[in-house]
């Protein structure tokens, strides 16, 4: 029997067969009209990401090649730019609130993999709404539930600080006012 390579996963075909690639290999294979919305050095970390995840999260040497596009597709997805739904009112200025709690509960969203882009899907919806101050609570629950520890630990701190910076540069990044206030508690 040959020994798959350190930095490889076996891809199940549709057909039955396993193909192994490796992280860098896979971009090359990749299609699609959803790909084209995105620069293609983004989804490239965005396959490598997902790659990562089933390789070494999970712990994984197999997997089908359906079960990595649906994972690289929710990925995707989670970044890009949602419309408004139609005949929608503008609110008055003022705060607005998330449960981060809620968003990590959410089917999809339980691994920093789903959650991070389903975080910034939340921020520009609630940025739509013009803002003065956006408050998101739930934060330590939230990096508990993330990383699973019943204890707050030296990991859980790393995450929260994370997902705080992480907030502060997705805030930085969109276009639009910039008094808006962030909270994260």
């Amino acid at each position: 029997m040959i020994t798959l390579a350190s930095d490889c996963l076996l891809f199940r075909t549709a057909a039955g067969e396993s193909v192994p690639y490796s992280a860098d290999m896979i971009f090359s294979q990749i299609s699609g009209d959803s790909i084209e919305l995105f620069d293609p050095e983004f989804v490239r970390h965005a396959a490598n990401a997902v790659f990562h995840y089933f390789k070494y999260e999970l712990g994984r040497e197999t997997v089908s090649v359906g079960e990595f596009t649906g994972a690289l597709e929710k990925v995707l997805l989670g970044f890009a730019v949602a419309t408004p739904p139609a005949g929608q009112a503008e609110r008055q200025p003022g705060v607005l609130e998330s449960d981060l709690l809620r968003l990590v509960s959410e089917p999809g969203a339980s691994c920093e993999l789903f959650f991070f882009p389903r975080l910034r899907t939340e921020l520009r919806q609630q940025l739509r709404q013009g803002p003065r101050v956006l408050r998101f609570r739930g934060l330590r629950g939230c990096v508990k539930r993330l990383v699973g520890a019943r204890r707050w630990s030296l990991r859980c701190r790393t995450l929260e600080g994370q997902i705080v910076d992480y907030l502060r540069e997705c805030l930085s990044a969109e276009p639009g006012p910039t008094e808006v206030a962030l909270v994260v508690e």
